[in-house]
Order: structure tokens, then C-alpha cells, then sequence
């Protein structure tokens, strides 16, 4: 297709990515049970500040206007209830310190996963909401979509970003630097200066052949020197009892993605910690890889909640991905089902 607008072709790329959006609540109707059944709780919603786009969901129309006025178009994909979206749209957008810096350099468009709108992508296309999230394979909620004048996506964030790490894929937009090079080289190419210093953690194995590792699931966490979340992630989830039980089904390795130290990849091939890294498209730290057999499975690379987080190495470790091959969302929604059906309540959000 050499005519295809260029987000249309980032759409039908995206589709080949497309899973099932993260869920707050079960969609696994659980088997009937005496008593009363648990409640999924920790959904959460938040108001759109009052300068986000009122749109007709014309996009070509939307990025012009945005050119025009020396800005770059930002798509908020998001979903009721979500408690990281409602978090990232009171931290991000509505409290940071930065508000006056997104409004000056950027629109803001909300899009409902979801909702059944209409989005015309340009005069040729146009689709639902729901149908839109589908095509851009959003995993996560919310899945952010930056565009440059020509309509062409030039980043993407998928999840929830902390204030500091969100301000650097602004700075990395607003700049342009999308023109000379990716996200993760952009930032790679930061000072690390009074930054984070790598953290023991017995469990980490020192590993240079990764395509050794068979006879349990492998996760890489890749982390470095600039890392801005890598403290929280030790501190938090690291250090919780259910997170360890989780991980003792994983042999857990860890990745500096600045390092030029030669290592040999999981599938095999020789390469460095950092050239690893770009050929993944990480562009953020702390990111967890699971792999197994040598195939990459999922990974973690936004901050989740203990709940998601926990499913997520449950679904590698324990290998439930063969059960349920098309998303880990669909195994942690059984889960969820089974215990709510139990009488047990779920909680999403560790706040």
C-alpha cells in the first residue's frame, strides 16, 4: 500500500500487536457458588483538565490545527475505571509541575478503548474508538500516542509513566528529536550524574548466556544509571513476600542497557546489554522481559500495580501462556474470576 497515510500504515502494524486491553474487571464468567462473591475493587476515574481538545475526531484536521500553532498532537487511549489512567491524568496532566509546558507544546485528545465514536484517520479511514485501540494493539490503559505534523506516530507510551520519566518523552517530542533518533537513544544519551546506583538483590543472577537458561522461565529486568522508577520498583514490589513467590518460577537476570559488555541473547545471538535493549525498542527503565525457550512472552514495561504485577510473572513463570496464548490479561482475568467467585475480594490498585 505505497499511498497509505502514514498512521494508517502505524494502525495495520499495530494490529499484528493487537491484545485484549488491561481489564479491571473479570470477563471470565466464574462458575456458580454458594455465599457471597468477592468484589472487584480499586477502579478509579478522573476528570479531564478543562484545556484538553474538545475534538469532532477528525485527526488530519486536529494535527494541522496542532502544526499550526507549533504543537504536536497527543492521543490519550484510556478506559473507565482505570485506575492508571486516573493516575496518570491527576499526576501528569491536571498537578504537574509542568502543566503550562504541555499545554504551550502539545493538544491533548482522549479516546475511550472502549467507545464507539468515530475517529476518521484521514478522509480514506475512519473507524470506532474501540476499533482504533484494537488496530494500535493497545495492551495497556493508558497506551499515549504522540504525532508529529505529517500524522506520523514519532513515540509511544504504554501505561502509566512517573511524573519525571513522563517529562522526558515530552522533552523528546517537543524537541524533535524523533528526527535524529529513537526514544531509547535519546535517552541513553542523557547525564547520569546523582542518578540511581544499581541495587543488590540475591536474587539477580549474574548471566552472560542467556540462551542457556532453559530450564526455567527467564526474566530480564533491564535497568541503568538514569533510571528515575528503579529505587520504587526495589522498595515496592521487589520487596513484597507475594512478589518473591512469584519469582522463584523465574530465573531473574539483570541488564544495564548502557553496557557494551558482550553477552549472548536468548535466542542465541551475540550481542551487548545495550544493543539488546534498542533492538527490544526499550524505551524505559526499569523494564522486565520474560522470556521462555528463548522466545520473548511479555514484559513489564510500565508501572503496574502489585496485582497486574504479579500476574504478569505468574503467567510467564507458571507458564499459563499456553493455556491463555493471546494475552496475560486473559489468565489474570480468570484468576480474578476464580477468586471473587470464592467470596474473595480483588483489589487493583495499591492505593
Amino acid at each position: 500500500m505505497p499511498n497509505a497515510h502514514p498512521l494508517v500504515i502505524a494502525l495495520m502494524t499495530g494490529a499484528l500487536l493487537s491484545l485484549p486491553v488491561l481489564a479491571q474487571e473479570s470477563a471470565v464468567t466464574p462458575p456458580a457458588v454458594q455465599g457471597t462473591p468477592g468484589r472487584v475493587i480499586g477502579g478509579k476515574m478522573s476528570s479531564h483538565p478543562d484545556w484538553f481538545k474538545e475534538s469532532f475526531l477528525d485527526i488530519t484536521e486536529d494535527v494541522k490545527e496542532a502544526s499550526e500553532t507549533g504543537k504536536h498532537l497527543i492521543l490519550i487511549m484510556e478506559m473507565n475505571g482505570c485506575p492508571y489512567c486516573a493516575k496518570m491524568i491527576e499526576e501528569n496532566f491536571k498537578t504537574v509541575p509542568y502543566r503550562d509546558f504541555i499545554q504551550e507544546k502539545f493538544d491533548v485528545i482522549a479516546l475511550n478503548v472502549h467507545g464507539d465514536r468515530e475517529v476518521a484517520i484521514d478522509a480514506d479511514t475512519s473507524m470506532t474508538e474501540k476499533a482504533l485501540a484494537g488496530h494500535l494493539g493497545v495492551t495497556y490503559t493508558p497506551t499515549l500516542l504522540f504525532l508529529n505534523a505529517a500524522n506520523e506516530p514519532v513515540a509511544r507510551v504504554n501505561g502509566y509513566r512517573n511524573v519525571a520519566d513522563f517529562k522526558r518523552v515530552l522533552d523528546y517530542v517537543a524537541a524533535k528529536a524523533y528526527e535524529e533518533r529513537t526514544l531509547a537513544e535519546f535517552l541513553a544519551a542523557e547525564p547520569v550524574e546523582g542518578r540511581y546506583a544499581f541495587r543488590a538483590d540475591s536474587r539477580i543472577q549474574v548471566i552472560d548466556d542467556l540462551s542457556g537458561v532453559t530450564d526455567k522461565p527467564l526474566a530480564i529486568l533491564f535497568e541503568d544509571a538514569a533510571c528515575t522508577a528503579c529505587d520504587a520498583l526495589h522498595d515496592g514490589h521487589l520487596a513484597d513476600p507475594k512478589v518473591d513467590a512469584a519469582l522463584k518460577d523465574l530465573v531473574l537476570t539483570r541488564l544495564d542497557a548502557r553496557s557494551d559488555a558482550p553477552i549472548t541473547a536468548p535466542d542465541g545471538s551475540k550481542t551487548t546489554a545495550r544493543q539488546l535493549a534498542e533492538d527490544l525498542g526499550i524505551g524505559y527503565r526499569p523494564t522486565l522481559v520474560l522470556y521462555d525457550q528463548g522466545r520473548e512472552i511479555a514484559r513489564i514495561e510500565s508501572q503496574l500495580y502489585r496485582y497486574h504485577f504479579i500476574g504478569l510473572l505468574e503467567y510467564v513463570g507458571q507458564r499459563h501462556y499456553r493455556k491463555y496464548p493471546d494475552s496475560p490479561f486473559d489468565y489474570i482475568n480468570a484468576k480474578t474470576a476464580e477468586l471473587t467467585a470464592a467470596g474473595k475480594d480483588v483489589s487493583i490498585a495499591d492505593d
